[in-house]
């Protein structure tokens, strides 16, 4: 079964699904003809961390009145889903920290639909990183990251200019993988 690789980031209250609301949500496809999702939603829970909220430059007010209800925003989300990955494919999730990522949209997913139609895994771009390079967890930060693979660092924090710009890096590593096999099997 062919995998597409669909990555996501998400900009959040706080550091866990069970505690804080998950805000919003940036997704796009690798490849030439890259498609992209964003959407933000309603607060579901009132807690947050000053820190989370001053990192994601959201307004708790705003969303309240103009994000979409959770159910809505994540059924929009596996619509999108559906429609960017063929019959006979699977959605790979892929994020830069996808533990982080993950445990929100999983448990999103669970709590409004039921499902996840990524299924019950994920792609870590940055224990992808560590193995691909053989560096130390430290030096996986997307700073170290970016400034190889995107010649600059940081993150914007909007859920999707920064999904486009792990896409880059994960689309370049993916593609460097691919490349360092094919040498290898040419070389034998």
């Amino acid at each position: 079964m062919r995998e597409i690789y669909i990555v996501v980031d998400v900009e959040a209250a706080g550091p866990t699904p069970g505690q804080y609301a998950l805000l919003s949500i940036g997704a796009c496809t690798l490849g030439e003809s890259r498609q992209t999702f964003y959407v933000e939603l309603q607060p579901d829970r009132d807690a947050f961390t000053p820190e989370a909220m001053s990192v994601n430059r959201l307004s708790l007010e705003r969303l309240a009145a103009e994000g979409l209800p959770p159910a809505d925003a994540m059924q929009k989300f596996a619509d999108w889903v559906a429609r960017v990955v063929p019959q006979d494919a699977r959605p790979v999730f892929t994020a830069f920290n996808a533990p982080f990522d993950w445990m929100f949209v999983n448990e999103y997913f669970y709590r409004y639909l039921g499902h996840n139609p990524f299924g019950h895994s994920a792609l870590d771009m940055k224990a992808y990183y560590m193995g691909l390079h053989g560096v130390t967890w430290e030096e996986t930060s997307y700073r170290e990251i970016s400034k190889r693979y995107l010649g600059k660092p940081g993150l914007s924090h909007h859920a999707l200019d920064d999904a486009i710009d792990e896409a880059e890096i994960a689309q370049a590593l993916l593609f460097r993988r691919i490349s360092d096999v094919e040498r290898h099997e040419s070389a034998e």
